[in-house]
């Protein structure tokens, strides 16, 4: 693929995002993408065959990029829970898509691949953390997980208008967040856990 239709296919992908996470699946229109990305609707059906496709591979993109930004560190879990959150605050079509995504589509896209493979990593490291008695094992690892990216995700959702984060205080938000996170992972007995976690 050439560099014009490379770049054609990120234009596409772009308009895609703001479209699908503003409307979702069954309210966004290919016609509408396809000129916010200044290209043709036969254009984009030959990149991406239909909408569902073109939704997969939006969501994919989005993915990989969050699952880059923010990896895991499973001896500072609520750490983790903050870049996620800084992350969904600063681009909201991730919380947004994966809200259609569960409406729509019955999670489809929590299914993919790129997904699955970054869920099993992060799932080993909190199992290897927990086994060597580094973090509670009072939750499964893989409810631990589920249960920090749902609180992330949703908190970060909750601080967010219409244009992005309210006027409220997102950074007492996001110590909330790492609070109740510590809560999460801390053995117990070991410290106050109603004081609030380092920012990370």
């Amino acid at each position: 693929m050439g560099r014009d239709a490379e770049e054609t296919r990120r234009r596409l992908l772009r308009a895609a995002t703001e479209e699908f996470a503003e409307r979702g699946l069954a309210g966004a229109r290919v016609d509408r993408i396809a000129a916010a990305a200044g290209a043709s609707k036969p254009l984009l059906y030959a990149y991406f065959g239909n909408k569902d496709d073109l939704f997969d591979a939006v969501y994919n993109r989005v993915i990989a990029e969050f699952v880059r930004q923010t990896p895991i560190d499973p001896q500072d879990l609520p750490g983790y829970a903050g870049r996620l959150f800084d992350w969904s605050v600063a681009y909201p079509e991730l919380v947004r898509l994966t809200f259609w995504d569960r409406l729509e589509r019955s999670g489809q896209g929590a299914r993919q691949p790129v997904v699955l493979e970054a869920n099993r990593s992060k799932v080993a490291a909190i199992q290897r953390a927990q086994d060597d008695g580094g973090i509670s094992g009072r939750f499964p690892a893989a409810e631990l997980l589920l249960l920090i990216t749902t609180l992330a995700g949703t908190w970060a959702f909750a601080q967010l208008g219409p244009d992005g984060p309210e006027d409220g205080d997102v950074a007492a938000a996001r110590a909330t967040l790492l609070r109740a996170v510590r809560l999460l992972v801390e053995q117990d007995g070991s410290g106050d856990l109603g004081r609030g976690a380092s920012d990370h």
